[in-house]
C-alpha cells in the first residue's frame, strides 16, 4: 500500500497486499461503545503499539520486544543457550513514554528505550526491506542483529482487524528468514549467520481490547530443505480473518482458526497446537521460560513466553508435507489488561 491505513476515517480491513504507508492513527473515527465520537486526547491514551524481534538457532535463542502501553513504555530481552540452559535477562518499565520513541511507519521508523546505559532499539528501514535489532546492555551484553525480506523474496502478512465495539488493530508478521548479525555476552560471542540463525518480527499496533488475552506459537528454521516460519495464534485479531499463516521459502500460506491445547497451571508440560483446517499438527516440547506478572488492579499482566522445540507437521495444499523434528520456537500464553 502507498496510503496510509486510514481513509476517511476508517482502516483498510482484512488481509493486505503491501503494508501501508503509516498507521495514522489519529485520523481514524474513534467512538464510545454508544456511539458519540472520542476527542483526540482519548485517542491517544487508547491507542497501543508493539514490536517484537525474535532469533533462533541450534546454538543461541534470543528476543526483545517494545511496547509502548501510553500509561508505561515496557522493553524485555533475554538470551539463551541450549546448550548448557544459562540465559540473560533485563527488562525496563519506565512511565508515560520517558527515554523511548515509537515510529507509527511499520516498514520505515524506529523503536527505542534508551536509559540507564541501557539500548533496546528496532529499525525497520524501507530500502532492502530491513529488519534490525541493536540491544546493549550495563554488563556489555551487545546483539546487532538485521534480515531483509527482499533478499528473501519474502511475503509478509498485513492484516487489520476489528477489536471489540470500536477499535482495530493492524499486524505486520515475518517468520522464516536468515539472520545475520554478532552477539557478545556473558553466554558467549556468536556470528548468527556461522551459527544458521533464523528471525521472526511482528510489527502491531491499535485500538485493542481492554482486557483480553491470546496464545501464540512461533518458529523459523529449515526442514526438509526448505526455509519455515510460521505465526498461529488463538484469541486475538481473528474477527473476520485470522493472522494464523506459515511459510515456506518466503512464499505465504494462510490457515485457518487454531487450538492450544496445554496445562496452564503447568505450562512447561507439552503443549499440542493444530489447526481447524488440518494444515497444521505441532507438538511442543517446553525447555525454558520467560514470565511476568503484574497486577495493578486498573492494568494487569500474566505473561509466558516459553522456548522449546516442536515435533509435527505442515500440509500446504497442492505441495508435498513438510515435516519439523526439534525444530526450536515459542509459545506465548498472555493475558493483558491494559
Amino acid at each position: 500500500m502507498t496510503t496510509p491505513l486510514i481513509t476517511a476515517g476508517r482502516p483498510a480491513f482484512g488481509l493486505l497486499p503491501t503494508p501501508p504507508s503509516r498507521v495514522n492513527f489519529l485520523d481514524y473515527d474513534y467512538r464510545s461503545p454508544m456511539g458519540k465520537p472520542r476527542a483526540a486526547w482519548r485517542k491517544k491514551w487508547a491507542f497501543h503499539q508493539f514490536q517484537y524481534f525474535g532469533v533462533i538457532s541450534e546454538t543461541l535463542i534470543g528476543g526483545c520486544a517494545l511496547a509502548d502501553l501510553r500509561w508505561a513504555t515496557v522493553g524485555f530481552f533475554y538470551l539463551y543457550h541450549p546448550q548448557t540452559g544459562q540465559q540473560i535477562e533485563k527488562r525496563i518499565k519506565l512511565p508515560l513514554g520517558m527515554a523511548s520513541r515509537f515510529s507509527k511507519v511499520p516498514d520505515n521508523g524506529v523503536c527505542e528505550i534508551a536509559v540507564g546505559g541501557v539500548r533496546m532499539r528496532l529499525e525497520n528501514s524501507a530500502e532492502g526491506r530491513r529488519k534490525r535489532l541493536l540491544v546493549e546492555l550495563a554488563d556489555g551484553t551487545r546483539m546487532d542483529a538485521w534480515f531483509s525480506e527482499q533478499d528473501a523474496d519474502f511475503e509478509p502478512m498485513c492484516i487489520c482487524t476489528r477489536a471489540a465495539v470500536n477499535g482495530w488493530v493492524y499486524a505486520q508478521k515475518v517468520a522464516g528468514v536468515r539472520c545475520e548479525g554478532q552477539v557478545s555476552s556473558p553466554l558467549g560471542d556468536f556470528d548468527l549467520a556461522a551459527i544458521g540463525a533464523y528471525a521472526h518480527h511482528d510489527w502491531s499496533a491499535g485500538f485493542m481490547r481492554r482486557e483480553t488475552w491470546w496464545n501464540w506459537a512461533c518458529t523459523s528454521g529449515v526442514a526438509d530443505g526448505v526455509a519455515v516460519g510460521f505465526n498461529l495464534s488463538c484469541g486475538v485479531n481473528e474477527t473476520s480473518v485470522t493472522e494464523n499463516c506459515y511459510w515456506l521459502d518466503g512464499k505465504l500460506h494462510k490457515v485457518d482458526g487454531c487450538f492450544f491445547d496445554f496445562d496452564q497451571d503447568q505450562p512447561l508440560k507439552p503443549w499440542r497446537v493444530f489447526s481447524q483446517d488440518g494444515q497444521v499438527e505441532l507438538t511442543f516440547t517446553p525447555e525454558g521460560l520467560h514470565g511476568e506478572q503484574m497486577n495493578a488492579l486498573i492494568v494487569a499482566s500474566r505473561f509466558k513466553q516459553i522456548f522449546g522445540r516442536f515435533e509435527g507437521v505442515l500440509r500446504p495444499a497442492g505441495q508435498a508435507p513438510v515435516t519439523l523434528t526439534n525444530f526450536w520456537g515459542f509459545v506465548e500464553d498472555q493475558y493483558a489488561k491494559w
